[in-house]
């Protein structure tokens, strides 16, 4: 085992002794138990139960269990601040935190506990890179709100409704009653926003048991989930079932293709793409383009649709959504020792409305698309599914902010019309730095009732929960002196979804013109680790990774 090289030294022996490792559990493998427990985030305030599960399986496994700490990131309560410069780089700190524990204290193997947007990915991100034996444990999804016996969710009934609010269509008290229930304890957002789809992406991949995705973050299934994961750890240390033997180029497809059925959130292309990056897999965003055309959109959860993670729980969670794509899945191994077409074969759909059968997909396609033209020639991605026919082509002038806060403004302010296709560039990876989510300005666009008149493209990204015509990660970024930094108010963008065209109706010439005239602007952050991030991370079609 890798710890046999602490153990065999009588000084590291006296120091784990003092922790209180006894003599007999010298013998027995060491799990890292890398937890995200914090009270400030709703998806991570009920770990400490699930750490006492996951701890109690390690030790009925035959391991010792060692829980250490790593930060955690609320989008919604980082959003619309400088707080959310943080967010996408809080991704490497997680991946490095963890790599640092595991490698400075030789740990067997680990446990990883995780639940929202950055965390999960991070936590692959450094399972993929050590290569030592982990499983993730996913807290799970909020229970949906309710309040006046209509559900709710924090995207369509807080951000969407505070715009509505400032427009004068709902009143302080109703738009108070809506912030009151509409997250209404433990767990990561109700629909399928980032950290759902990343929760289903690791069970995908094969990392997660099955179930974990979808398994609600108050119910005795996650704490037995989380007890098996303990035990599983264990196992896998001795079958030496390392990740990089799982999270294969056929999981990586099997992974997209769910977030495709599924409806997931762009940020799945960033994320995915970071963490193949690790395992030494590259996945071009071109290929997640030819897995949506290909994928049947079987699932319709918030944002896009009116069904909850709670819904899809309780139709068959990931294996049944698995039992309809098992066609299209190729065969490869899961944490859980079954491989991925055994589990699909085993999982049921015990509602056909919420898990549709592939002859009555909600949309032919899946739900990402990845647009190309003069730009974004690098590409950029929307979530089709979430955007009305009639936007599915849109031309129009472009109304052009130099970042999220002053569209925000604009927007509120009343200066963006029907028609136009707002423009906000600098949120990139470098720009922003940290590629800031656009909830704000999206949810003002559709509480405003613009979802089917405006459009917004960006080099920033968008919340997992964005509904609407909004294309992000248009790369290259306006920071690296890319084609978004060219465009003036006024020009005319013509936006085709169906057939992935996103073009600056410019000649190549004058585009040129305006870009030999373009200067760097100056970083935003001279001190701190974000100045350290802006000058060493890549393009977001890459996965925004570290140089």
């Amino acid at each position: 085992m890798r710890s046999d090289a602490l153990k065999k030294k009588a000084p590291i022996r006296s120091l784990l002794h003092a922790t209180g490792v006894s003599p007999e559990e010298l013998h027995k493998p060491f799990i890292g138990l890398a937890s995200s427990f914090t009270d400030l985030v709703p998806g991570h305030v009920d770990m400490r139960s699930l750490e006492r599960a996951i701890e109690k399986g390690i030790h009925a496994g035959g391991g010792v269990s060692f829980t250490f700490g790593l930060p955690a990131i609320c989008d919604g309560i980082a959003m619309g601040h400088n707080g959310m410069h943080y967010s996408l780089p809080s991704r490497e700190l997680i991946a490095d935190a963890v790599e640092t524990m595991a490698e400075a204290h030789q740990l067997d193997g680990l446990v990883l506990l995780t639940a929202c947007d950055k965390i999960t990915p991070g936590m692959l991100m450094a399972a993929a890179r050590l290569n030592i034996p982990a499983i993730v444990v996913t807290a799970g999804p909020m229970l949906t709100g309710c309040y006046k016996m209509t559900r709710l969710d924090l995207v369509h009934d807080t951000f969407e409704a505070d715009a509505a609010y400032k427009q004068g269509k709902i009143s302080k008290a109703e738009l108070d009653n809506l912030a009151l229930n509409a997250c209404p304890g433990a767990g990561a957002c109700s629909g399928m926003f980032t950290a759902n789809t990343m929760a289903c992406s690791a069970e995908a991949l094969g990392m997660s048991l099955p179930y974990c995705g979808t398994a609600l973050a108050v119910s005795s299934k996650k704490k037995m989930i989380a007890y098996e994961s303990g035990k599983r750890a264990v196992e896998l240390v001795g079958k030496n079932l390392t990740p990089r033997k799982i999270m294969t180029l056929k999981a990586f497809r099997n992974a997209i293709r769910l977030d495709m059925a599924l409806g997931g959130s762009t940020n799945a292309v960033l994320h995915l793409t970071a963490i193949a990056h690790e395992a030494g897999i590259e996945l071009p965003v071109e290929l997640f383009d030819r897995i949506g055309k290909a994928t049947p959109h079987i699932a319709s959860i918030r944002p896009g649709g009116n069904h909850f993670m709670e819904d899809l729980e309780h139709a068959g969670g990931v294996p049944g959504a698995l039992h309809v794509l098992s066609r299209f899945l190729l065969n490869n191994p899961t944490v859980s020792g079954l491989t991925i077409k055994q589990i699909a074969a085993a999982g049921e759909v015990f509602d056909k409305e919420v898990i549709r059968p592939l002859t009555h997909p909600y949309h032919k396609q899946g739900s990402l698309a990845v647009l190309k033209g003069n730009l974004a020639p690098e590409g950029s991605v929307v979530k089709q599914t979430a955007v009305s026919a009639k936007m599915m082509k849109h031309t129009g002038p472009a109304k052009v902010f130099d970042s999220e806060d002053a569209a925000q403004r604009a927007i509120l302010a009343g200066k963006v019309k029907p028609g136009d296709v707002v423009v906000i560039r600098y949120e990139g990876p470098k720009g922003g730095p940290g590629m800031r989510e656009m909830l704000y300005p999206t949810s003002a666009i559709a509480g405003m009732g613009m979802a089917e008149s405006v459009a917004l493209i960006t080099d920033g990204r968008f919340s997992g929960g964005t509904r609407g015509p909004c294309i992000g990660h248009v790369s290259p970024e306006a920071a690296e002196g890319g084609p978004i930094a060219a465009v003036e108010d006024g020009d005319i963008i013509e936006i085709d979804i169906p057939n992935r065209k996103l073009h600056l109706k410019l000649s190549d010439n004058e585009i040129d013109v305006r870009l030999a005239q373009w200067k760097e602007p100056k970083p935003k952050f001279t001190k701190g680790w974000l100045a350290r991030y802006q000058r060493m991370v890549t393009s977001a079609s890459t996965g925004a990774v570290l140089k």
